[in-house]
C-alpha cells in the first residue's frame, strides 16, 4: 500500500483509474475516436480509431508513467525515478519526471529506434542502452535501480501504471457509449489490463480482444494455457510489444476481464501499417497497428458491431517505416524484383523496357551487367526493379516477357 496516497499495488479498481483520469486533467489529449468509412467497409463492422498515436510522446504511455509519477511520496521523487523500455514508456516516464521535476534514468534495449532514442533524451532524461530486447533491459534497469536507490517505473506491471493506461477506456466509452467491440495491442499487458478493469465495471458487456505479434505472444500464450508463460524469443516489427515476460498483475486481470487475444503476423502489420498511411494518413509503429491488423484480417469474429481499434502509437523510425512500406508493396504485389537474362545486342534492353512501358509499369531501378562470371558469353543479366497495380498486373507482365522469350526469375525482397 502507498500511505501517503492510499493506492493499492496489488489490486486495480474502475475507481482508480477514474482517480488516474483526474490526475491526468490538464497532462494529456483526450484522443479522438474517429469513424473510418474506408476500414468499416472492409472489415463489415463500424470501424472507430481511437488515436493515441496523436497523444503527447507519440502514445499512450504517457498516462500510466504520468499516475504513477504523481503517486510517488516526496521522498521517492527527491531519489528520482528509473525505468527501462523499448521507447514509448521511456518518452512517457522521461515527460512526466520533466514536468515533475525528477531525475530519470531510461534504460533502452541497444535495438530501440533512434527516433525513440533520440526522443527519451530531448525530454532530458539519461539514457542506458543495454540488451537485444526489453527483457534484457529490464534486467540492467534492475541493477541501476539498487545502484541509485531511485523508485522503478515498471512499463506494465504496476497498478498505478495499470490505472493510468485504463483512462483511454474511460474516454471510448464516453465518446462511444454503444460501442460493442474494443480491440487492443497487447506486450506486457498494461493497457488492455486498465481498459479492461474500467470497461468491464461501467460496460461489461462490451467484448474486449487484445491482439499480439505472433512472434511475441507471450501474453496470448498465457491465456491458452491458463498459467503465466514466459517464451524464449520474442521477435517481431512491432518493437514496443516485443515481450518475452509479460506482467503477474495484468495477466491476472487480463484472465478475468478479457474475452480473448488473437496474434497477427510481420506481414499482416506491415501491410496494416501501409494501408493506415495510404488510406487513413496515419503514422503507427507496428504496436500501434496490430489491432487494425488484426480487424483487417479477419482474426476477430463478428459482423455489423461498433468496433473501437486503438492506435496505441506513432514513433516509428523512418528507417523502420521505409523497410515496412517496401514490404508492404511487394505483399501487395506493387513491387516486384525481377532477373533475366537477354542477348548482349544493341537494342536488346529496348525492346524489354518498350514491353514494360507498353503494359504502364514503372521502372524504379536497372541493373545490366554483361561481363560478369555468371554471365554467358555472348549474353547480358538484367535486374529489374518495377512498381506495379496489384498482383494482376505483375502477372500480366511476366506472361508478357514469357510471350517474347525470356526467361524471368522474380527476386525476394533483399535479392538472391
Amino acid at each position: 500500500m502507498d500511505n501517503e496516497r492510499g493506492f493499492n499495488m496489488t489490486t486495480v479498481a474502475c475507481s482508480d483509474v477514474e482517480a488516474a483520469r483526474t490526475a491526468l486533467r490538464g497532462v494529456i489529449r483526450h484522443t479522438s475516436l474517429d469513424l473510418s468509412r474506408t476500414f468499416s467497409k472492409l472489415a463489415h463492422n463500424e470501424i472507430y480509431l481511437k488515436m493515441e498515436n496523436l497523444q503527447k510522446t507519440g502514445s499512450f504511455k504517457i498516462r500510466g508513467a504520468y499516475n504513477k509519477i504523481h503517486r510517488l511520496s516526496p521522498e521517492e521523487k527527491r531519489r528520482g525515478v528509473i525505468a527501462a523500455s523499448a521507447g514509448n514508456h521511456a518518452q512517457g516516464v522521461a515527460y512526466a519526471a520533466a514536468r515533475a521535476g525528477l531525475r530519470a534514468t531510461i534504460v533502452m534495449p541497444e535495438t530501440a529506434p533512434l527516433t525513440k532514442v533520440m526522443a527519451t533524451r530531448g525530454y532530458g532524461a539519461e539514457v542506458v542502452l543495454a540488451g537485444q530486447i526489453y527483457d534484457e533491459a529490464f534486467q540492467r534497469a534492475k541493477e541501476l535501480e539498487a545502484e541509485q536507490g531511485a523508485t522503478f517505473i515498471h512499463a506494465f506491471d504496476d497498478a498505478a501504471v495499470i490505472a493510468g493506461q485504463g483512462t483511454v477506456g474511460l474516454e471510448i466509452l464516453e465518446d462511444l457509449p454503444d460501442v460493442s467491440t474494443i480491440v487492443v495491442p497487447v506486450g506486457g499487458g498494461g493497457l488492455i489490463a486498465g481498459l479492461a478493469t474500467a470497461v468491464k465495471a461501467l460496460a461489461p458487456q462490451v467484448r474486449i480482444i487484445g491482439v499480439q505479434a505472433s512472434g511475441a505472444p507471450a501474453m496470448y500464450l498465457s491465456k491458452q494455457e491458463h498459467h503465466l508463460v514466459t517464451i524464449k524469443e520474442a521477435a517481431t516489427v512491432a518493437d514496443g510489444i516485443a515481450v518475452k515476460v509479460p506482467g503477474s498483475l495484468t495477466y491476472d486481470i487480463i484472465r478475468d476481464h478479457v474475452d480473448d487475444i488473437v496474434t497477427v503476423s510481420d506481414e499482416e502489420i506491415a501491410g496494416t501499417i501501409l494501408i493506415l498511411l495510404e488510406r487513413a494518413k496515419v503514422v503507427a509503429e507496428g504496436a500501434g497497428a496490430v489491432g487494425l491488423a488484426a480487424v483487417l484480417n479477419g482474426k476477430i469474429p463478428g459482423r455489423d458491431r461498433k468496433t473501437a481499434v486503438v492506435i496505441s502509437g506513432g514513433n516509428i523510425d523512418v528507417n523502420v517505416i521505409s523497410r515496412i512500406i517496401e514490404r508492404g508493396l511487394r505483399k501487395a504485389g506493387r513491387r516486384i524484383r525481377l532477373a533475366m537474362s537477354v542477348p548482349d545486342r544493341p537494342g536488346t534492353l529496348g525492346k524489354v523496357l518498350n514491353t514494360i512501358a507498353g503494359l504502364r509499369v514503372n521502372v524504379i531501378s536497372i541493373y545490366h551487367d554483361r561481363i560478369g562470371a555468371n554471365v554467358a558469353l555472348g549474353q547480358a543479366e538484367v535486374i529489374l526493379s518495377l512498381e506495379t497495380r496489384n498482383e494482376e498486373h505483375s502477372a500480366q507482365l511476366l506472361k508478357a516477357l514469357n510471350d517474347e522469350g525470356y526467361a524471368v526469375k522474380i527476386l525476394g525482397q533483399t535479392g538472391d
